[in-house]
């Protein structure tokens, strides 16, 4: 016996409905359990907007199976990408407390910087976390912890050229970032390590998150002094930056 739900002797009329072609807004015929459908005017195809997509949340391979995701479902594969990101990223510094707790204060004000922002939350949040993962002198387990090919720099080796973008790469592609994401993330480090000042939002509100990070650090240590604090204003690429950089100042800011 088929199930009442997939046989169509008990539809409902708002089971097959019509949907506009986002791409070019010609009239597209739905049935209720059609993943997707290909525009007969221009030919693009594009999910269900009907359908629930929860499994597309995670699944690698959902663009494949469903072609363009819902914007709602994208934002979801993001958020969950940059949990993975994290996780990867404290796995592969191990023990290195230091380190996991220097990313967490980067990707933190990051986070917060991009939303005043309105910068791409993915894009800085992910590189923030990867931003160091090459300035790490770190052991033969915890390369393979991040699926590091060896063959594509030595890792072990934090002077050499690279290595970041060899293994923010391959951590990016253990959690199954789309390339685009992938993409972008690995540019923004490049542009961070080359000068340390790029031009695009996402890498201003990167420089902010480090420097941010690192006058918070140097409170903590009792080594943050006004004349630093000044020169770090000076320094700021955003408002937000400097807003923070002044309640430091005043004693209000840091954790």
């Amino acid at each position: 016996m088929k199930c009442p739900g997939q046989d169509m002797q008990f539809w409902k009329p708002g089971d097959i409905f019509e949907v506009a072609c986002p791409a070019c807004g010609r009239t597209v015929e739905f049935f209720k359990d059609d993943t997707a459908r290909r525009c007969g005017h221009c030919g693009h195809r594009f999910a269900n907007p009907k359908m629930d997509f929860g499994c597309a949340a995670y699944c690698p391979y959902a663009e494949q199976c469903i072609g363009d995701l819902p914007p709602e479902v994208a934002l979801q594969q993001e958020n969950l990408l940059k949990d993975k990101v994290a996780v990867a990223v404290k796995q592969y510094y191990g023990r290195d407390f230091k380190r996991i707790g220097h990313a967490s204060r980067v990707a933190r004000y990051a986070e917060q910087i991009a939303q005043v922002e309105k910068a791409n939350l993915a894009v800085v949040l992910t590189a923030a976390y990867l931003l160091d993962v090459d300035r790490v002198a770190v052991n033969r387990v915890a390369v393979e912890r991040a699926d590091v090919d060896p063959t594509h720099g030595d890792t072990r080796d934090p002077g050499k050229a690279g290595n970041g973008s060899a293994v923010a790469r391959a951590i990016l592609d253990r959690v199954h970032a789309r390339r685009e994401l992938a993409d972008a993330v690995c540019e923004l480090i490049a542009q961070f390590k080359t000068n340390g000042r790029g031009a695009s939002l996402e890498s201003r509100v990167v420089c902010d998150a480090v420097l941010l990070a690192g006058l918070e650090e140097q409170k903590r240590d009792g080594a943050l002094g006004d004349a630093r604090i000044q020169e770090a204003v000076a320094d700021c690429r955003t408002a937000f930056c400097q807003a923070q950089a002044k309640a430091l100042m005043n004693g209000q800011g840091g954790s």
